[in-house]
Formats: C-alpha cells, sequence, structure tokens
C-alpha cells in the first residue's frame, strides 16, 4: 500500500452566492490585544474573506485567532499580536452572507457512503486500530521525503528502555522533524542514559534504586552544571536515548515548562507564551502531528494546530492530526476538536511506538 494525499477541492466561487455576496467587514482594532466587536473567529477549517472583490484564503490558520487583513493578503494572528488599527474581518455568519465562507468539506471522499446513523464511530479500547497502524506507516514513509512530522510526548517513553530507543531509531531514520515536550521527558530520558533509570527505577527490570528519588535531581543538577543538553551528553559520554539522538540527528525540540517542573533543565521554557510561539514557528510548518500520552501538550498542539496546510507553490493539503493515549478520555478529548484529519489510537505508548519502529522497517 502507497501512501496519496486526499486532493483538496476549492470552493466554486463561481456560484451565486460568493459572486452576489458583500465584501467582508474590515474594522480598525480600537487597541493593542483587543479587537472591535463582532470581530471573526477562526476554526481549524480552510476559511476564505472576500476583500474588494476577490475571495482570498487564509493560509495560515489557528483556531480562535482573528483574520488581519494586510497587504493583499489575510493574516492569522493571536489576539496577545493584536495592535492598534489591525484591519480585522467582523461577522459571525459562514456561509458567504457577510463574505466570510469555512470551507468543511474541501477534503471529502465523494465517493465514501455516509449513514445518518450508525455504531462505533467513536475510538475505544474495542477498536481495532491494525488499518490505523497501516496507514501510518504509509504516511511517515511519505512525510519523510515530502513533510514535516512533529512527535508530541509525555514522559511514559523514557521509563522504559525498548521505547527509549524505539523512538531514537524512528530520529535517526528521518521521521522525526520537531519534537514538543516538557521537562519530565527530557529528564527522565537523561536520567535513564545517565544512570540507567527513570525516577529512580531501572529501565529494563523496573525495579527501585537505593536512593533513586534522587536521580532525576542529579540528573538535572549535572546537566545545569554543564549548561546544557549537549554539553552534558559529552561530558557525560552519553551514548543513548531520545535526547541523545535528538541531537545527534540536529532535530530541533521545544521543551515547555509547567508550575510542578523540577530544575529544570536549561533550555525548558518556563515562560508559557515563549513556549507556545516556539511551538507555533514549528506547526506552521508541520503536515502531521502524532500525539503521544501527554494530555495537556495534546490539547495545546491541538489548538494551534489547522486542519490544512497551503505549500509554497499554493497547494492546499492536509494536515494529519494523531492522539495516542492509554486513556479513552485523552483520546476523544483531541477528536471533539470537529478535525476532518484527527485519528484516535487507545493503547499503550510504549507499545505504540514499538510498532510504529517495527512497522516502518527499523
Amino acid at each position: 500500500m502507497s501512501f496519496t494525499l486526499k486532493p483538496y477541492t476549492p470552493p466554486d466561487f463561481e456560484q451565486a452566492r460568493f459572486v452576489d455576496a458583500p465584501n467582508a467587514v474590515l474594522m480598525p482594532a480600537p487597541k493593542d490585544t483587543v479587537a472591535p466587536e463582532g470581530y471573526h473567529a477562526l476554526s481549524i477549517y480552510p476559511e476564505y474573506f472576500k476583500i474588494d472583490g476577490r475571495w482570498l484564503l487564509a493560509e495560515d490558520s489557528r483556531m480562535d485567532c482573528v483574520a488581519v487583513y494586510e497587504d493583499g493578503r489575510i493574516f492569522v494572528r493571536e489576539f496577545r499580536f493584536i495592535k492598534q488599527g489591525d484591519a480585522i474581518v467582523c461577522g459571525r455568519t459562514e456561509n458567504a452572507e457577510e463574505g466570510i465562507y469555512v470551507h468543511t468539506d474541501g477534503f471529502d471522499e465523494p465517493d465514501r457512503a455516509k449513514e445518518s446513523f450508525a455504531f462505533r464511530l467513536g475510538r475505544s479500547r474495542e477498536t481495532a486500530f491494525s488499518r490505523d497502524y497501516d496507514e501510518l506507516y504509509e504516511l511517515l514513509k511519505y512525510e519523510r521525503d515530502h513533510g514535516y512530522v512533529v512527535w508530541v510526548m509525555g514522559p511514559a517513553f523514557s521509563f522504559n528502555g525498548f521505547s527509549r530507543t524505539a523512538f531514537s531509531k524512528i530520529i535517526e531514520a528521518g521521521y522525526v522533524d520537531a519534537v514538543f515536550a516538557g521537562n519530565a521527558l527530557a529528564t527522565h530520558d537523561l536520567e535513564g542514559a545517565y544512570l540507567h533509570t527513570a525516577l529512580g527505577q531501572d529501565i529494563d527490570t523496573q525495579e527501585n534504586s537505593p536512593g533513586g528519588h534522587y536521580h532525576h535531581l542529579d540528573t538535572i543538577n549535572r546537566v545545569k552544571y554543564h549548561g546544557s543538553i549537549a554539553k552534558f551528553i559529552e561530558e557525560e559520554n552519553v551514548h543513548d536515548g531520545i535526547m541523545y539522538s535528538l541531537e545527534k540527528s540536529h532535530v530541533p525540540y521545544v521543551l515547555a515548562g509547567s508550575i510542578r517542573d523540577d530544575g529544570p533543565l536549561p533550555p525548558v521554557i518556563g515562560n508559557a507564551y515563549e513556549a507556545q510561539n516556539a511551538m507555533r514557528d514549528h506547526i506552521r510548518k508541520a503536515t502531521t502531528v502524532i500525539c503521544m500520552a501527554t494530555m495537556l501538550h495534546t490539547i495545546a498542539t491541538g489548538n494551534m494546530t489547522p486542519s490544512y496546510r497551503v505549500l509554497p507553490d499554493g497547494t492546499v493539503r492536509q494536515v494529519y492530526f494523531y492522539c495516542v493515549d492509554i486513556a479513552e478520555f485523552a483520546v476523544n478529548k483531541l477528536t471533539d476538536r470537529g478535525s476532518l484529519s484527527s485519528r484516535g489510537i487507545v493503547t499503550n505508548v510504549q507499545d505504540f511506538i514499538a510498532n510504529v519502529a517495527k512497522g516502518l522497517g527499523l
């Protein structure tokens, strides 16, 4: 099975409702960070705005942001980036009545049968995911040459030597373009390489080590002594693990901090908005996002990921979004975003990553 992107079908702007539609209303922002009354908030779908008789696509989108018209283009801005005087699109309808059109079915498959009533439409522990895995293997092979894959990871991977090794192989084989995580994933992965434990528990035998509750703190302390993860890896002769493979393969990563962090490690971004900016820089390029065992990072990433991407040649393509978690709630929380590309897999993430590595022939 080879992977093929679903074609995108744009709206037919020759239809009367588009031809007869008024231009979108543009209102100036009254203050920095403040939108005018009646502003239009964007969704995850492709959205078009009629300006001076032309329908313009918001090329780089994000839900819960505003559309700003500038220099003949539509720019999507978070509220915190609004500047006084920005020309912001206003209107709350979405079917061209106010010069705003939200295109929800651009990637639909017209030949696929749809039932008005059917069982088992959700994703649960009873769902068979074999087909999902097969599709994911082919998608990743395609994306390695044509896309930008962002992996969002919780610390569960660092608690097991086999899952650390499996993801390291995926990194080194070129299937990872960026990683989002928190202080814990990096800390316990480095602890595994440095002291062969994660939170003081042996990563192979799962036996607790005497004084093991100090191990993650000792690791953080040593990384801070060296000043960076890269320097720690070099000076302490670290030669395995996720962070080692990211550094070795020059794959960027964003470690976003939280209130509960120990340390934290030197590269952890403690300011939430700076972390969001760093994540957004990668999401603007992402064509596939795979979130695993981290509800807060997954929801944060999901909220800034649109269902489409406009490529440099003007092609509109689908963004694929996976949520993998042992908890059905976490998986369905993301699929409830309404994304036509969101896919949930309910499973242990250590098993998931091992299966992905094996399915890719690593």
